[in-house]
């Protein structure tokens, strides 16, 4: 290369980099704080990235979240704040912290100049409500719900945050001495906090979408369906979970809020309230500490508010195996193909599921679920009959039913079903087994693009995907029109047609269906609710 050549690209390096679009020191209601810019490749554009923003104060054991009074000086964010306090998964010791009311920020940016009026995204992790954090799992500092791909992508801002967990989030006596709630009501801060702050950032404060799966997407229904987010929230996602899933709301927590366990703080948080799960009873019936009707944050059971998320746009949706995580502990012979399962097995954790209505529930949900086994019927579908079983019970049916409310009581808010249907990529779990629990995450977040050697061309196809619609659909409020090209239309639900899109890496024309398990919706959501109730119950509810 001649030495002009070599003086004018340097020239060009120079020029770009002043010209680099970047927030630099960004004025909140709080103070100023300063994150980081990341250039995208050698040419590429620009990413700012906030981390660790308080948007409350640090809290006080079971109270309320309270305003942040804000800081002297530029808060250096650049890095992750703590959890919020919870147990370890072994269950041995705890991590996190009280002081935790954070989230992070990250806002795509052209070569030249900022960008303005974004869209804006906020994430609500899941873990059962007693594990998780704004920044996801960590894996050699590849975080997972690190919001560059989505960001930059999609053109959008998107926003994670932490809230408050296990007994410290959602601890309750059903009284006004101990409400609960907490946990919900952190994340309506940081809502409320974007609302008022995310302008100076480059983001429209009147198009927010909240998003999440499981816990966080029972969340952001409950967020939806709550009179304190009004004006708040323009459009939602959940994936896996919505407000009327069975564990999504506690219906006896002065049950749970008095058994002996709670009587020791430190032994609470380490989550030894798992030792008391009984072998024969299935383990959703168990993730008690959950949000509850307080007759305030959450005014009355959530099928009864559906009109406060009338004019919200709303995708639900479910992973086609999402409850082969949970049935793998009920009946763990599911991944071990030496080890046979019995028709009384099965019936087991049907009963198990059914208990609330004895007998006759458990009989009629045994005799639809094994009408499809033959006389010499094979193991492979009797352990798929119990994932499909607790699928349907735990994440499907529920999913179902919240579209059809929010599709009946809509005025402006449209309406989007979809199932994930990407097989799992665990090389421990049979061939059969179809997209787990928490199997979207990785695509929604982009990780076959953030890190390619871990993915094959069809997995970027599947993410490619995702991002659009998730993206076009934060942008104006339909998943087919924005920033990015989609590969099928998606056509919106209604509860006569009942179409849904069905996500995998083969996304076309036959892509758009019909009456997601429909017979199995009609069966729980009419023909189950009918029969009478069994006696001795209370306890589980």
């Amino acid at each position: 290369m001649a030495r002009w050549e070599v003086v004018c690209l340097s020239l060009a390096f120079c020029l770009g980099a002043a010209r680099a679009a970047k927030l630099g020191i960004v004025s909140t209601e709080g103070g100023f704080v300063e994150g980081v810019n990341k250039k995208l490749g050698l040419f590429g554009d620009y990413v700012d990235i906030f981390k660790g923003i308080p948007f409350a104060a640090p809290t006080k054991t079971l109270e309320d979240p309270q305003p942040h009074p804000g800081w002297p000086g530029t808060l250096q964010a650049k890095d992750y704040k703590n959890r919020c306090l919870q147990a370890t998964l072994t269950q041995t010791d705890t991590r996190g912290g009280e002081d935790c009311l954070y989230l992070n920020i990250w806002v795509p940016q052209g070569k030249k100049q900022v960008s303005t009026n974004l869209p804006v995204m906020i994430w609500i992790y899941g873990g059962a409500f007693i594990w998780g954090g704004g920044q996801g799992a960590n894996f050699l500092s590849n975080y997972l719900y690190d919001g560059e791909e989505i960001a930059t992508r999609g053109k959008v801002i998107v926003v994670t945050l932490n809230y408050r967990l296990g007994p410290l989030g959602f601890l309750s006596t059903g009284d006004d001495s101990l409400p609960g709630n907490y946990g919900l009501k952190d994340q309506h801060m940081a809502i409320a906090w974007v609302k008022r702050n995310i302008k100076a950032f480059g983001g429209d404060p009147e198009n927010i979408t909240l998003f999440g799966e499981s816990a966080g997407a029972v969340s952001v229904s409950l967020q939806t369906l709550s009179p304190y987010n009004k004006g708040l929230i323009k459009r939602a996602i959940s994936q896996s979970g919505v407000g009327l899933c069975s564990w999504a709301i506690q219906k006896n927590p002065l049950f749970w809020a008095t058994k002996n366990w709670v009587s020791s703080y430190s032994p609470c948080i380490r989550g030894l309230w798992w030792r008391y799960l009984p072998s024969r009873d299935p383990l959703v019936h168990y993730l008690a500490l959950t949000p509850v009707v307080d007759g305030d944050f959450i005014p009355d059971t959530p099928d009864k508010l559906f009109a406060n998320a009338a004019d919200i746009d709303y995708i639900a949706g479910v992973n086609n195996m999402d409850g082969h995580f949970f049935a793998s502990l009920d009946m763990p012979a599911l991944n071990r193909p030496l080890v046979k399962i019995t028709a009384e097995d099965v019936y087991r954790v049907i009963q198990g599921l059914t208990m609330e209505k004895g007998a006759d529930g458990a009989r009629a949900a045994f005799s639809l679920y094994t009408q499809v086994w033959s006389d010499s019927v094979t193991q492979e579908v009797m352990k798929r009959t119990v994932v499909d079983l607790e699928t349907d019970y735990i994440f499907l049916v529920p999913t179902q039913r919240a579209l059809e409310l929010h599709a009946q009581n809509a005025k402006s808010g449209k309406t989007y079903s979809y199932v994930f249907s990407q097989p799992s990529r665990m090389p421990v779990y049979p061939s059969w087994v179809g997209a787990d629990h928490a199997d979207d995450l990785q695509y929604v977040f982009g990780k076959p693009f953030a890190t390619p050697l871990g993915y094959r061309a069809q997995h970027r196809t599947v993410s490619k995907a995702m991002i659009a619609y998730w993206t076009n659909f934060a942008r104006t409020g339909d998943p087919n029109k924005g920033e990015s090209t989609v590969p099928i239309g998606w056509v919106p639900y209604d509860p006569q047609q009942g179409y849904y899109l069905d996500i995998n890496k083969d996304i076309n024309y036959d892509s758009v269906k019909q009456g997601l398990r429909a017979p199995y919706v009609q069966f729980w959501n009419v023909a189950y609710r009918s029969l009478p109730s069994a006696a001795n119950t209370t306890e589980l509810e």
